[in-house]
């Protein structure tokens, strides 16, 4: 059974980062000018300690914000599962990049200060989840802060075009992230300003305790 999962879960991964290296060149076009800053700041915000930080862009992507972080003085790090936006974000950004699928993480134990998960953690199935999150727990150092920033919806889950994702409250999210051992910090919708019908952004962040 766990073979037939596992098997279920890398062909919708496969799919999913297919989609990706498809559209790259238009990926990268539409969202470079995407003002994530309230996320950013966010993070950092949270970290406890003096910078420069160690810092993981999980699902980097081009590597926009791999290049903010970097820019802003700290050690940034990337990791994506699309070898298209590996290249891509090691040419924009200058940092180093892995190529890793979030459902088989190979990570340094106790190495970031923080991991910026924007974005990204949708993608991964209900089920594949609580080991994903115990690998970026693992790869936390102790009081590091995990951000994430999903697309809020009721708890479904499916194929969106060519694309996997799963789409959680808060709630359902906090025990998620509460069972893989983190402690919640607080969260928010975004964009920032508008009537929450109007805020598809779930936003959280999340310390792995001292």
């Amino acid at each position: 059974m766990t073979d037939h999962l596992d098997d279920r879960f890398d062909d919708i991964a496969q799919r999913t980062l297919a989609h990706y290296e498809r559209t790259a060149q238009q990926f990268f076009a539409g969202t470079i000018g995407h003002d994530v800053s309230q996320n950013v700041a966010a993070l950092l915000g949270a970290i406890e300690g003096p910078a420069p930080f160690t810092l993981l862009d999980l699902g980097c992507g081009p590597g926009r914000d791999l290049k903010t972080f970097s820019t802003l003085g700290h050690r940034a790090i990337g990791l994506d599962g699309a070898a298209e936006f590996v290249a891509m974000a090691r040419e924009h950004s200058g940092c180093e990049v892995w190529h890793q699928d979030f459902l088989h993480l190979a990570l340094p134990e106790d190495m970031f200060d923080g991991i910026f998960a924007n974005a990204s953690l949708f993608h991964v199935p209900s089920a594949a989840l609580p080991g994903v999150l115990a690998a970026l727990h693992g790869a936390l150092k102790p009081g590091g802060v995990l951000f994430s920033s999903n697309p809020r919806g009721h708890n479904e889950e499916g194929w969106n075009g060519p694309r996997y994702g799963s789409y959680y409250d808060y709630p359902t999210w906090e025990r998620y992230l509460v069972a893989a051992g983190f402690v919640p910090l607080r969260h928010y919708y975004r964009p920032e300003g508008l009537p929450r019908e109007q805020q598809p952004w779930l936003a959280s962040l999340w310390r792995k305790p001292h």
